[in-house]
């Protein structure tokens, strides 16, 4: 396949910014509200609580539908809102969908939250900055730091392994160790392929 026939696929991280900043509004919002008026509820016919994940699940399948439907940049901001609106509000009742409708206010929630929109902010920012963070780690294992950091995060992770009986974390500690074990290897590869 010719690059003149492969499609250019096109980044846009705005779009997922502004899902992000929607996610976090809506969320906080929903939590404030609730927090405030929790007597306040929605019962539909037959006394049944229509809990707001619904709503949010609606958004969600909204915002996705404009979203592929759709090639407007006002239609794409529009379908970016609903989506991380409708996740923040999901994510308000995580707690609840995750206990089986009987804990609203389980720490599970700000849990799931603070590592979901780690990882988002994570991915963001590694597809913003791709060839720059691919610059500067090529640039980083060819320096003598990282075979430095290289030998203490094995050494750390090696005791690590030895004191714990978690295999959560011993599993951790090994890839952990593996990875610099790999590194130390290419940077030796590397010193001795420039001697020759």
């Amino acid at each position: 396949m010719n690059s003149s026939d492969e499609e250019k696929v096109e980044e846009r991280p705005n779009l997922s910014i502004l899902a992000m900043i929607s996610f976090i509004a809506s969320f906080l919002i929903a939590r404030t509200f609730t927090s405030l008026s929790p007597n306040i509820t929605l019962t539909g016919p037959g006394g049944y609580h229509i809990h707001h994940f619904w709503y949010g699940i609606a958004m969600l399948a909204i915002g996705g539908w404009l979203g592929i439907s759709y090639q407007s940049n006002r239609i794409d901001r529009l379908a970016a809102i609903l989506f991380g609106a409708g996740g923040g509000i999901i994510g308000d009742e995580a707690g609840l969908l995750l206990t089986g409708l009987q804990d609203y206010w389980t720490g599970i929630t700000y849990t799931m939250i603070i590592i979901f929109l780690t990882l988002v902010s994570m991915l963001v920012l590694l597809f913003r900055y791709s060839k720059t963070i691919a610059t500067e780690l090529a640039e980083l294992t060819q320096s003598k730091v990282s075979i430095y950091f290289s030998i203490f995060l094995a050494v750390v992770s090696t005791a690590t392994i030895l004191e714990t009986d978690n295999l959560l974390i011993i599993a951790i500690s090994s890839a952990l160790v593996a990875i610099s074990c790999f590194v130390i290897l290419g940077y030796s590869v590397q010193r001795l392929r420039k001697r020759q």
